[in-house]
């Protein structure tokens, strides 16, 4: 039985400490890390412990509820001030994920509110964030949901579930829809090199909900497509420009033009918070490029020839043209465009 209440727990506050699930073992592992620090958060979205662009907001909002209790035990009055350096660490801690300076910016607009004491004020603002979340993950699923067939076979790229979001997924949250309503026949994951995500995460969390998955390699997506297996390519996002431009996990844009090339439809599903106003078209998106070692390593094992290096972009950009559909908590935007994307916002 698929429910968003059995999605898999990311992140939870506790004791006055932001529990994250330490992605980086999984599936093999289901562990923990404490975030006593504002600090703590910042390095756990660096070191990859939690990732997805909704699950890194949500972290952060956490982060800002560390960072004001700490500030409050120092300065007293002064906390607003004294925060500001630590809110500012984790803003830059992963710059592609608009979601993190979304959170941010939605915690601090209600510093202006806050009482004396604001420690349990700023706690139940980033509970409300979460908890709105997964509302707008469930009414997306909704929404993507209407587009799938019967019987439909549907391609997924890295991951976009309830390990990426506050619980049920962007993308995952459109298949987990779509199955229940028994228009999902068969699930392909790409297995998302270098960090295996699909591999470790996807897969994983599919298995788990009973939804029949098969892992593919990246580069096994073309073949799939045109044998006629795959009716829909989705995917989630960490940035969605004005015009319709979308950041994800690098691949996305390959698979976009392999899709129009094969006649299977590319989808999209992403909250507002994704949705950045301010970036008119993905060529102003700053793309984060992490160590090299991602590629020429693995787990521990050098895999390339020593003085080898690597080119290891974390995202790419998918142009709007390649989008068929692009779907928020608040409906879909068929081919979406710049008017019909603030349109939406607006509401």
């Amino acid at each position: 039985m698929i429910t968003p209440e059995s999605a898999v727990r990311t992140l939870y506050f506790e004791n006055g400490s932001l529990m994250l699930l330490d992605q980086r073992r999984l599936p093999h592992d289901v562990a923990y890390i404490r975030c006593g620090t504002s600090r703590d958060v910042v390095d756990a979205v660096v070191k990859m412990v939690v990732r997805g662009a909704p699950a890194i907001g949500i972290a952060a909002a956490y982060g800002v509820v560390l960072a004001v209790a700490d500030a409050f035990e120092r300065a007293g009055p002064r906390w607003r001030e004294t925060a500001a350096a630590d809110i500012e660490a984790l803003r830059n801690a992963r710059p592609t994920a608009v979601n993190l300076g979304w959170a941010l910016d939605a915690m601090v607009a209600t510093f202006a509110d806050a009482p004396d004491d604001p420690r349990a004020y700023v706690l139940r603002e980033a509970t409300t964030l979460q908890e709105r979340d997964l509302a707008d993950n469930i009414a997306m699923g909704a929404h993507g949901a209407a587009f799938i067939a019967p019987g439909s076979g549907v391609l997924t790229h890295c991951n976009a579930g309830a390990l990426a979001t506050a619980g049920y997924g962007t993308a995952l949250g459109v298949i987990r829809s779509a199955y229940t309503g028994g228009c999902v026949g068969q699930v392909y994951a790409t297995e998302t090199r270098p960090w295996l995500q699909g591999a470790r995460l996807t897969a994983w969390e599919l298995h788990e909900d009973g939804i029949p998955v098969m892992l593919i390699a990246d580069s096994a997506a073309a073949a799939l497509m045109r044998e006629g297996k795959i009716s829909w390519v989705i995917t989630g996002a960490d940035r969605v420009a004005a015009n319709g431009d979308v950041a994800n996990k690098i691949g996305t844009y390959s698979l976009a033009l392999c899709a129009r090339a094969h006649g299977v439809r590319f989808m999209v599903a992403a909250p507002c918070s994704t949705i950045d106003p301010a970036t008119a078209e993905g060529a102003a998106i700053v793309i984060e490029q992490r160590d090299g070692d991602e590629l020429l390593d693995f787990r521990g094992t050098r895999i390339a020839a020593p003085g080898v290096t690597a080119y290891n972009p974390v995202f790419d950009v998918t142009p709007a043209e390649l989008i068929d559909v692009l779907v928020t908590e608040k409906g879909a935007i068929e081919r979406p465009q710049r008017d019909a994307i603030a349109a939406m916002l607006e509401r």
